[in-house]
């Protein structure tokens, strides 16, 4: 990782393809300074300026230090994760956004950091859900609903599988004209199943799996036919995987009390349920970087401040 004060000069080579994470400090009415909050992966402030490209921290030197080790133990995620951001087009088709972030999630897979989680983590079994979603149609709105409460609706291949039946739905039915995706229990949903992670077959199948029967890219054409009218409702735990489907939606309602965060980086993964491109499209790569990197977790407050969810709701 390498820190940059946002007054020194302008690199030679692009900082987009030298491979590293780039964090910017400093004055943001320095000379140089709208250099480095476009191409650094994100710039950390002691105060907020309005721009998406800066977060606001308590002290920069303590979340300096905290990145930097964080990187430190998972380079190769952070390096891989920081590439995918540059080179997402938000203004493209979400299948190329999702089918590069695909790739790059197996690649870690199949890498030394992974592996090291899954040795730290030792064996894990998946619980039994019956009905891990639930779809409800009254008139011409569907509700689907999570429905693995006693685990935070974790996301998983069932889950997946029964998710995509629901959305089909809607995609089919010229008739359907409102969308309600939410989840049962004190969580919308916590992210995918750890017990099921590393039991793929291989990373290449893997890839295939994520890319051919996609919810994220499921919930992208919903919301291109209903636009705002395809709602998430959101509230507790909202995690990972959880996080990047609901952002698909036209309206995100989050819950005042709700958590949202992206914890990939902790498994040596970036996110893999097409957050790279829901999230970047709400938030941009800077702050949708800080997440992953930091491993934070922020408020419903800062979500709505920064453009991640559109409208808080009534307290649950």
């Amino acid at each position: 990782m390498r820190v940059v004060d946002l007054a020194d000069d302008p690199d030679d080579a692009d900082p987009s393809t030298v491979g590293e994470v780039i964090v910017a400090v400093g004055d943001p009415a320095a000379p140089n300074a709208q250099y480095w909050l476009q191409a650094a992966t994100f710039t950390l402030l002691p105060g907020d300026i309005g721009d998406r490209r800066a977060i606001a921290v308590d002290s920069v030197d303590a979340a300096v230090a905290e990145l930097a080790e964080r990187v430190a133990r998972w380079p190769q995620a952070a390096a891989v994760c920081d590439d995918v951001l540059r080179a997402l087009d938000p203004q493209a088709p979400a299948r190329s956004g999702v089918i590069t972030e695909s790739l790059a999630y197996s690649t870690l897979q199949a890498g030394p950091e992974f592996a090291r989680w899954l040795a730290e983590r030792g064996p894990a079994r998946v619980p039994e859900s019956a009905d891990p979603v639930l779809v409800e149609r009254t008139g011409n709105t569907v509700v689907i609903r999570f429905n693995r409460p006693q685990r935070h609706n974790a996301f998983s291949t069932p889950a997946r599988a029964a998710l995509l039946d629901g959305l089909r739905v809607v995609l089919l039915d010229p008739d359907v004209t409102e969308l309600i995706f939410t989840g049962n229990g004190p969580s919308f949903c916590s992210g995918g199943d750890l017990g099921e992670f590393g039991t793929f077959a291989d990373p290449s199948s893997a890839h295939l799996a994520r890319t051919r029967h996609s919810p994220a890219l499921a919930l992208d054409a919903v919301t291109a036919r209903l636009g705002t009218a395809a709602r998430a409702e959101i509230h507790g735990r909202v995690l990972g995987s959880g996080l990047e489907m609901a952002c698909y939606c036209g309206t995100v309602v989050c819950d005042p009390a709700a958590v949202l965060g992206l914890p990939e980086l902790s498994l040596g993964l970036l996110p893999g349920a097409g957050g790279t491109v829901s999230i970047t499209r709400r938030i941009g790569r800077w702050r949708t970087g800080y997440l992953v990197l930091s491993g934070h977790t922020i408020d419903a407050t800062t979500a709505l401040a920064w453009g991640l969810v559109d409208e808080l709701s009534e307290r649950r």
